[in-house]
């Protein structure tokens, strides 16, 4: 299989590239965890939609470049790369839910989410040992509206947000619901994150919410699975590449210690784990543009991303020694987002359960 970029996706590439490039050093990326905003760098998300990486995968006639899964996936590779702070995985993967499965007034929205001046967020989590398939949230009919009730965990980045996506499960099923972020019955718990990021629980009490079309739900969980394995792709590579130059230059025993045997083989395993971590990812990607069923290729993709990912990032860190610890170097923001990651929809164990069930 060949998984060359294309021109247009190759041009995504460059553009993403020089934006996170510029935008997001380290100086950059520390304001940002010390500014109470989370992982949310105003002048980068406004780049971003100044440049229409906003609206990247988004269909043309929404106000989006129409490039789908394959352009949201270029995108997060670069963001991994640099660890750049934006909620991009959870607003983009929002906005192509709804530009599928949303009604007519819910498309409306498009517009102004390609063009960053509103964002969504998605609340798709629950405490364990809850499957995100099957929200303990309930939603109950009340008029021509529905009232959730129920309690999301680590919901990511809400700060900001106007509206969110909530998964929840009706006397006919599990859906997806779109909620004002500020609806009556709604509160908001900060959530501690290892990568700094403005997590929240959501508790709802009675809240209004409007529902989204049938499949929505499945829709999101596996754009949420395919959008981690790329983010995760680039926080890989970019950890490696930290590796790279830091053996390079260090010197022990009166040589660089990337000229070490033992050094080479772990470097070598990471590479491995990268090229396989990327094969998965657009084998998923492949498909879902192709309109086959995805669900399998996703899930390993996504079993990938947790446990090939998160070695990658182990591996590195402990290669660093000493100063893979120390929180003024940059390695260690790779490790934090590639555990977060890990672990996000269940981690890897639960990722190898459905892929087990599902074949």
């Amino acid at each position: 299989m060949d998984f060359t970029l294309g021109e247009e996706l190759e041009a995504v590439q460059g553009l993403a590239r020089q934006i996170f490039n510029g935008h997001a050093d380290q100086d950059r990326i520390k304001a940002a965890e010390q500014s109470g905003t989370g992982l949310l760098d105003a002048r980068l998300w406004a780049a971003l939609a100044d440049a229409g990486l906003l609206g990247i995968a988004l269909p043309e006639d929404a106000g989006g470049a129409g490039l789908g899964v394959g352009g949201l996936a270029v995108l997060l590779e670069e963001q991994g790369r640099t660890v750049a702070p934006a909620p991009i995985w959870t607003a983009l993967v929002a906005a192509l839910t709804v530009a599928e499965h949303g009604t007519p007034e819910q498309q409306e929205l498009l517009p102004a989410l390609a063009d960053g001046t509103e964002r969504l967020t998605i609340a798709l989590e629950e405490f364990a040992p809850a499957d995100p398939a099957e929200p303990r949230c309930t939603a109950v009919r009340h008029g021509d509206g529905w009232l959730l009730t129920g309690t999301k965990a680590v919901v990511p980045t809400p700060l900001g947000a106007n509206r969110v996506l909530v998964a929840a499960s009706a006397d006919d099923g599990p859906g997806l619901y779109l909620l004002d972020a500020s609806a009556s019955g709604v509160s908001w718990e900060q959530a501690q994150t290892t990568t700094h990021d403005s997590a929240a629980h959501l508790t709802l009490d009675a809240s209004p919410a409007q529902p989204l079309g049938s499949g929505a739900l499945a829709t999101a969980l596996r754009l949420a699975r395919v959008a981690l394995a790329a983010v995760q792709v680039g926080v890989a590579e970019g950890a490696l590449r930290l590796a790279a130059d830091y053996l390079a230059g260090r010197e022990q025993f009166g040589r660089p210690l990337a000229t070490f045997q033992a050094v080479q083989h772990q470097l070598a395993d990471c590479y491995i784990e990268i090229d396989a971590l990327r094969v998965c990812l657009w084998h998923a990607i492949s498909l879902i543009a192709a309109g086959e069923d995805a669900d399998s290729a996703v899930l390993v993709a996504k079993w990938w991303s947790g446990e090939g990912g998160l070695n990658v990032v182990h591996r590195v860190q402990h290669l660093h020694g000493g100063i893979g610890v120390d929180v003024d170097y940059p390695v260690h923001r790779h490790f934090l987002w590639g555990k977060q990651i890990s672990g996000t929809l269940g981690g890897a164990s639960h990722d190898l359960d459905l892929l087990g069930a599902a074949l």
